[in-house]
């Protein structure tokens, strides 16, 4: 059965801005009526309980925007209907994104396979319980395999224990946090729009290769926007709302490096940077960043490797 069609148009200003720009609005009207859903169809039903991990976008008190990466023994995600999709996960106070994921707060979640390279997102509101929290779908949708690393997945210690190192906050970079985004082939963005119906999050995945992402003498991050779905749901959110938060992982020590600052679109490629493929770019500067070493109890390795 076909999926029903969207009474209303998905997308909000931000994003239909961008899609002007290139000429495809009418066309992306009709797509995203099509593929934007306010409930999970089957195939994401039996997805994300596969996954060891998920990634999470919320908005702290501040109005500051975090991604964070959390794992559990596959089935820790499952839908027990179409309208909410249940998370096991004790509270992790050391994620500074915890600060946003109170009792009916808005929510972005992205679940990201990395070996079949699959992605599907979804966003909505946050119901605790006891074992964690159900998300309420607002929206649902799927992502397409592009520009995702291929890896193998490994536990490496029971995912119920939280670890054992505490967390280290700055502000800005320093020499260990600009080396690590140098070389980095994946990172997660979270970002957000105020609308008229309510605060909507979104978090994405952003892949290259290693070093795809511009580390500049005065701080910011040079990001390049490759050829996509042209759905901008994160640039779109970035033209209405500059406040984004960034986590680079070190898939091979279970660390993550989680930032929020302020983000802004580019209306040409900065000098020295560009890059094959690249149709825009972005830039990003951290306000606060929190290292938190062997955050996730699952390494990550690229297939092949060894």
């Amino acid at each position: 059965m076909e999926a029903p069609i969207l009474a209303h148009s998905p997308w909000h200003e931000g994003e239909i801005a961008l899609q002007k720009r290139l000429g495809v609005d009418t066309r992306m009207d009709e797509i995203g009526r099509r593929v934007m859903r306010d409930h999970l169809i089957d195939q994401h039903r039996e997805f994300y309980p596969l996954l060891p991990m998920v990634v999470l976008g919320s908005v702290d008190r501040d109005g500051d925007a975090w991604a964070t990466l959390r794992a559990g023994e596959p089935g820790f995600l499952h839908a027990p209907d179409e309208k909410r999709l249940t998370v096991e996960l004790p509270r992790e106070p050391t994620d500074p994104a915890e600060a946003g994921m109170g009792d009916g707060a808005p929510l972005a979640l992205l679940g990201i396979d990395l070996g079949p390279r699959r992605r599907n997102r979804l966003n909505g509101t946050l119901k605790r319980h006891a074992r964690g929290f159900d998300l309420g779908v607002d929206q649902s949708f799927g992502n397409c395999p592009k520009y995702i690393q291929l890896r193998q997945v490994r536990f490496v210690r029971d995912p119920s224990v939280p670890p054992s190192v505490p967390p280290v906050s700055s502000f800005g970079l320093d020499a260990a946090a600009r080396a690590l985004v140098a070389q980095a082939d994946t990172f997660f963005v979270a970002t957000f729009a105020d609308l008229a119906g309510g605060r909507q999050i979104d978090v994405s995945h952003r892949g290259g290769h290693a070093g795809f992402v511009h580390v500049g003498e005065d701080g910011w991050l040079v990001i390049p926007d490759f050829v996509g779905n042209r759905f901008f749901n994160t640039l779109g959110n970035i033209a209405l709302n500059p406040r984004a938060g960034l986590t680079f992982p070190d898939f091979s020590t279970g660390g993550l490096l989680q930032m929020t600052g302020e983000a802004e679109l580019l209306s040409e490629a900065p000098d020295g940077v560009p890059l094959d493929g690249a149709e825009r770019y972005w830039r990003f500067r951290p306000r606060r960043s929190v290292w938190r070493a062997d955050a996730l109890p699952v390494r990550y390795d690229l297939a092949g490797a060894g």
